[in-house]
């Protein structure tokens, strides 16, 4: 199972480049904690911190395909380090605002919002550059899976630092890691020479020089946008059921032990699916996801009245298996599927179609549990990433041929086309082609 992550790693500036992104990012899942408790300190509504907060989101959310454009141009270790200072700057200024102008943070927010760090959608957009056959799939279930660690530590860390320091010294710590990421990960680009124009596939059709056709126009991806709305969607509205439902309980220390059980869950998962050979099922994980979160719904209140939600770690830990894969899956679907030369462009879409189902997950999630208990939030979020699974059959498999021909980045990285077997990047198998010899069906088992 450990030799795709093997070969994986064995390529140079992969593992580099994944660490780093994932250090421009790791501010990401403590903002809106440290945001939170600075809005409610000044204003004492949550109504009022959830609007700066969604301030936050949406300018994030905006201009995900924009700065995906502009990265498929090149460029895009500048680009890093433009958001990454403007980025830090607007944090710090929300940090010096005094209580009395606090309506100011909304427009704040949102134009900090549009300069969050792009490191997402640019690894996102290099790993078929840079991978093929097995270790692609490999470091999309990598990123996934390590993306849940930020989920768990980050949160962590900013309640720490607002418990002992306050709010705003959070969201100083924030931005100081968020800048120092921004120049890691943009020195990270430059190393490895993957800082300019995304190549176009040999025998892709050569572009026009008119406007450009929109990526939303292309079904499947739209497709695929679509499933990773409703998936967020249902995500975060199983994390609010927790907070939910630790709150009723008057225990806040439950809302660590079970959101951790179930990351817990979606990182062994994830490291399980990346070594497995062949392609993945999108489909299979889909429903195996949705299955993983109706499965929540008869143990909680009011459908049961359990003595403590302990008694449901086990199911929170089986139900956050199929979750890193279902996302790494549909992340190597939308590289495989998106135009070579406007990758990060439609991750970009991808970005925004994320933060659209995290800004719908809150109201509608809280509504449901108001109106039906700790259940009904659970039975909104398994509608949700159901309704996303029954999309996946709409999601076309990738042209054989396509991993077969893609050019491989030799800028330092890895030699195009080395021997099969060869340490480092590998001739194509089941993911793009004809199935490998040692999994004569092509398929992962997953």
């Amino acid at each position: 199972m450990l030799a795709n992550y093997r070969r994986l790693f064995a390529v140079p500036h992969v593992l580099s480049l994944l660490a780093w992104s994932l250090t421009a990012r790791f501010y990401t899942p403590g903002l809106m904690i440290a945001v939170t408790f600075l809005v409610v300190e000044w204003t004492d509504s949550y109504s009022l911190a959830g609007l700066v907060a969604g301030s936050f989101t949406l300018g994030i959310a905006l201009v995900g395909p924009l700065r995906g454009r502009m990265a498929d141009k090149g460029g895009t270790d500048r680009l890093v380090l433009v958001c990454g200072v403007v980025f830090t700057v607007g944090l710090l200024a929300l940090t010096w605002l005094p209580g009395s102008l606090w309506w100011v943070s909304i427009p704040l927010a949102l134009g900090t919002g549009l300069f969050g760090t792009p490191a997402n959608q640019i690894v996102r957009a290099l790993w078929p550059r840079l991978t093929r056959g097995p270790e692609r799939q490999a470091i999309y279930a990598a990123e996934a899976t390590t993306q849940e660690l930020l989920f768990v530590f980050c949160p962590i860390l900013t309640a720490g630092a607002v418990a002992f320091a306050g709010a705003r010294w959070a969201l100083v710590m924030l931005a100081v890691l968020g800048l120092l990421g921004a120049l890691g990960f943009a020195l990270a680009l430059r190393r490895a020479g993957v800082t300019g124009p995304a190549p176009v596939d040999p025998g892709a059709a050569p572009a026009s020089a008119g406007p450009r056709r929109s990526l939303l126009r292309e079904p499947a991806l739209v497709v695929l946008f679509a499933m990773c709305l409703l998936m967020v969607s249902g995500i975060m509205g199983v994390d609010l059921v927790i907070v939910a439902w630790a709150n009723e309980l008057n225990a806040p220390y439950l809302v660590m032990v079970l959101a951790s059980v179930w990351a817990l869950g979606s990182l062994v998962g994830g490291a399980i699916a990346g070594g497995l050979r062949g392609r993945p099922r999108l489909v299979r994980r889909s429903f195996a996801s949705a299955a993983g979160v109706a499965v929540l719904l008869p143990f909680t209140p009011p459908l049961m009245e359990l003595s403590t939600p302990l008694w449901v770690t086990p199911l929170l830990f089986l139900s956050g298996l199929a979750i890193a894969p279902t996302l790494a899956a549909t992340m190597g679907r939308l590289g495989d599927l998106a135009p070579s030369d406007r990758r990060a462009e439609a991750f970009g879409w991808m970005a925004t179609a994320l933060g659209a189902g995290g800004a719908i997950a809150g109201p509608l999630a809280g509504g449901l549990i108001d109106l039906m208990g700790i259940s009904g939030g659970v039975l909104g979020a398994a509608v949700l990433v159901t309704v996303a699974a029954l999309l996946s059959p709409l999601v076309p498999e990738p042209p054989a041929e396509a991993a077969e021909t893609a050019p491989v980045e030799a800028s330092g990285i890895a030699e195009a086309a080395p021997p099969a077997g060869a340490v480092g990047m590998v001739a194509p198998v089941a993911e793009s082609g004809p199935a490998a010899p040692e999994d004569p069906a092509g398929r992962g088992g997953d």
